[in-house]
């Protein structure tokens, strides 16, 4: 029988408490032992930190992996990032031949394939710090104050964000069952056009934007 050690991860204090993050990663846990695990399984054990995926000593995790070890089951997580966000840890545990992972977003995804997303998910991470660091000094260059810079556009992106979380929250509301039934994000996002359902830009739906609205229901 196929062995499953459940690991989720939260950001802060707050998330854990509040529950935030921790029943979106669960639902996709469910999803994927629903419609994609060889059967019969059995959950051995779930194990879950509150702390930054910057930092690789997390005592929860560092127990999911040895009861992974000791009965030569799977780790499963709803995101490759719930592991850590530097590519040279996930390495790390791919490398270890008594650890066999599994992440319910890409189901069919093998090490091979989970390494190359966390490199890619690590430059695209750092390109945009660059960018960051290039603006303000930029800005800086031109006599802008920074201070209020930053408090202004901490401002706008807010209500950005405020913004979307409301919208995709609706959008929510349609796409995760149509997502828990084991439909694509194709047919979702047909499904959403043809009830007329409008993209935030009231444009057509794409694949790329229904994977979006999950990611942001996900948060």
């Amino acid at each position: 029988m196929k062995q499953y050690v459940i690991y989720k991860r939260v950001s802060t204090e707050d998330q854990g408490k509040s529950g935030h993050g921790l029943d979106a990663q669960q639902r996709d846990i469910d999803i994927f032992l629903e419609k994609f695990s060889d059967v019969p399984f059995e959950v051995a054990g779930t194990f879950q930190d509150i702390q930054s995926g910057a930092d690789n000593d997390r005592p929860e995790l560092a127990k999911a992996l040895d009861l992974v070890r000791k009965i030569g089951g799977e780790l499963l997580v709803a995101k490759l990032d719930r592991l850590g966000r530097r590519v040279a840890h996930i390495a790390t545990l791919m490398d270890d031949k008594r650890v066999k992972l599994r992440v319910a977003q890409m189901p069919q995804a093998d090490k091979f394939q989970l390494h190359i997303y966390a490199a890619l998910a690590e430059q695209e991470r750092t390109f945009i710090s660059e960018r960051t660091k290039a603006a303000l000094k930029e800005a800086k260059r031109k006599g802008v104050r920074l201070g209020g810079l930053r408090d202004k556009t901490m401002k706008r992106n807010e209500a950005i964000q405020h913004k979307a979380d409301a919208e995709a929250a609706k959008v929510m509301r349609i796409v995760g069952p149509l997502r828990a039934s084991g439909q694509t994000l194709s047919a979702i996002a047909e499904t959403l056009d043809s009830m007329g359902v409008a993209t935030s830009r009231g444009g057509t739906w794409t694949a790329t934007q229904v994977s979006r609205v999950i990611e942001r229901g996900q948060k």
